[in-house]
This record gives structure tokens, sequence and C-alpha cells, in this order.
């Protein structure tokens, strides 16, 4: 096993997935960077097969993905026309968005004075933001 690969196969590995060179490549796409990475499947898919030669399928990519976030390594939330879009960075915070680009908030810049009462027999689990943004023409 290449040491250099060695976090991105074990991220693999604890989301139930077997290392393929294919799916190595879609952990590293995502988490060897220095920022977090906000991402439809398909833009992913677009990003990364633009690079290769012999394209990964359609159905590697959502797998992927989807075991990643089953494992708790990425967070998931839908925005416009119930989208779903991923995100590499996991803590709680919230989101600006503008014309599909994601742009992360730290949680501690929104404050709430006072939550609803959560249904009976439910609990608030977290709460996290999306401020819609537009031009100010």
């Amino acid at each position: 096993m290449n040491n250099k690969n060695k976090i991105f196969i074990d991220k693999l590995r604890s989301s139930g997935l077997r290392p393929t060179n294919q799916r190595v490549e879609i952990s590293k796409f995502l988490f060897n960077r220095k920022k977090t990475f906000h991402f439809t499947v398909e833009e992913l898919k677009n990003s990364m097969n633009l690079k290769r030669s012999k394209k990964i399928s359609t159905a590697t990519f959502y797998n992927t993905v989807h075991a990643l976030k089953s494992a708790g390594y990425l967070k998931e939330f839908s925005l416009e026309n119930n989208t779903s879009y991923y995100d590499t960075n996991i803590s709680s915070h919230h989101h600006f968005f503008d014309n599909g680009k994601v742009i992360d908030i730290n949680s501690d810049k929104i404050t709430f004075q006072k939550l609803p009462e959560a249904p009976k027999g439910k609990k608030i689990k977290n709460v996290e933001v999306v401020i819609r943004l537009e031009n100010n023409n």
C-alpha cells in the first residue's frame, strides 16, 4: 500500500468500500485539499472525468459518495430543486448559496435567540441555515 494514499484508503475501508484505484482517486480528489469542498455528484463526476482518458462510471461516483456520507466523512444537504449537495466540512456550520455556488459560514457567525419547540416525540438534532444571495441591482 502506498503510504501517501493510506488516509484515503482508510476512509474508503471504514466506509465499507474496497479501495479500488478509482475510489482512491475520488477520495483523494475530495479530501486532499486545504479548503472544504462543496459539490453535487454530477459536478464531481464531470470535474474528475475531464482529466481522465478512461472515465469513472456514474455508479462508482454515486456509490462512493453515498458510502462516504453514511460513514460520516461527508455532509449532505439539499438546495434548489431538491439537488443534493455534499460538503467535506462535516462540522456544524451554515452556508451562503449563490447561483449554484455554496460558501461556508462559521456557526459562531449566526446566533439564535430562541428556537421553536420540537414536535412531540422529537428533539432538535442541529440547526443549519442556508442564506440565499442575489445581486443587488
